[in-house]
């Protein structure tokens, strides 16, 4: 038995790949939106629903990349949506909504044989983090964290951060280049027992880039329609 997910906007998630309640597999649904993301497991095959939302699929197809993740999905279309998708998708396979049990159990055999193919646009990915193992620092030019000491300095200064500040200050240097959804910083940084909206990440990232000023504020870059991410210089990275 495979473990598999489905993200989807349709009412009736048996309705999206009929096929899939004929076979032995564990299906769990997720809306088709970028805060599914963050609550998808590890040993999963994703199916995303894109047959009538184009755009949000591959959205979350790309997203899901960015994060770094490498769950192997397959895009369920229609007949017009396969002109539409091309590799950049970084997507494992594609399947008719109208497949049959046994094409669909035999595209699932061969996703959880690949690895899915990660787009160009997201090579960045692979940078390494700012760390220093031996003394706890995170160094970024002039910026340098002490995630013992919780303390950071700018051009030898010391910054004035609140635990949440420095919280997520320091998760976004420890993944340079990584981009990540309001949604995942809120899980990350303040932790599954956190109620308020995700406004609280914007809140937090204004007022950090206000303390870091107009040398590195332009660090801590903005991913239009996704998140944010830590945006190193190459010669800051290359130093590591």
């Amino acid at each position: 038995m495979t473990d598999l997910t489905l993200m989807t906007a349709a009412e009736d998630p048996a309705t999206v790949l009929p096929s899939l309640a004929l076979l032995p597999h564990r299906v769990r649904v997720l809306p088709l939106d970028l805060a599914s993301i963050v609550r998808l497991p590890e040993d999963t095959i994703l199916f995303v629903d894109a047959r009538d939302d184009l755009a949000t699929a591959k959205t979350v197809c790309l997203m899901m990349h960015a994060s770094g993740l490498t769950i192997p999905i397959i895009l369920i279309l229609t007949d017009g949506g396969f002109p539409v998708v091309t590799a950049e998708w970084g997507t494992t396979d594609m399947v008719l909504a109208s497949a049959s049990p046994a094409e669909v159990e035999g595209r699932l055999r061969l996703a959880g044989e690949r690895q899915p193919v990660r787009a160009d646009t997201v090579q960045k990915l692979d940078a390494p983090a700012l760390s220093d193992e031996q003394d706890g620092l995170l160094r970024c030019g002039d910026l340098v964290m002490d995630v013992n000491g919780y303390t950071a300095s700018l051009h030898g200064h010391p910054l004035d951060l609140a635990y949440k500040e420095f919280e997520l200050l320091k998760y976004l240097m420890q993944h340079p280049g990584h981009v990540f959804t309001r949604a995942q910083l809120l899980q990350e940084v303040w932790g599954y027992d956190y109620y308020g909206g995700t406004r609280t990440v914007d809140v937090h990232i204004r007022r950090l880039r206000a303390k870091l000023g107009g040398e590195y504020e332009h660090m801590i870059g903005t991913v239009r329609n996704v998140g944010y991410r830590f945006d190193p210089p190459e010669d800051a990275l290359g130093d590591e």
